[in-house]
């Protein structure tokens, strides 16, 4: 038997999310809490995993020796490339000879093509040196 949801129910449910996150009606607004339309751009916390890793996420496991469409980055920083037991790199990485400190992640997360021209990750690169930076300090981070 197929269930539908009434306009009605909708319109109630609509109605109960749009208070999400508003002081209730009793309640004074608390000064020192921006207001939804203030942007508050916080950095992640120490460790924490930066929203912009979103885009590793989808290829990248965090966890050592599990690896997805690319290798898993746990342990990367200061590591040689293509060197992660499991994973099967492409020769151009595997002949790299890079070392994954901050300048060469800098590098290739700009455009790993361009840095190693035949490898197999096809990202386009971050543009955004900031959002680099977070995601080179959260691989750090990751042992």
């Amino acid at each position: 038997m197929r269930k539908t949801i009434t306009t009605g129910a909708l319109v109630a449910l609509a109605l109960s999310l749009s208070a999400c996150g508003q002081p209730a009606p009793d309640k004074p607004a608390d000064p020192a809490t921006p207001a939804a339309s203030e942007s508050v751009a916080a950095a992640p916390a120490a460790g924490a995993k930066p929203a912009v890793f979103m885009q590793c996420a989808t290829c990248h496991a965090v966890e050592m020796g599990k690896h997805g469409v690319g290798p898993s980055l746990a342990g990367v920083f200061g590591s040689k490339a293509g060197a992660a037991a499991g994973y099967d790199f492409s020769e151009p990485m595997k002949g790299s000879g890079l070392t994954w400190d901050d300048k060469t992640l800098d590098a290739y997360l700009t455009n790993p093509m361009k840095m190693i021209p035949g490898t197999r990750m096809t990202y386009a690169g971050m543009p955004d040196p900031a959002k680099r930076k977070e995601v080179i300090d959260y691989i750090k981070t990751l042992k």
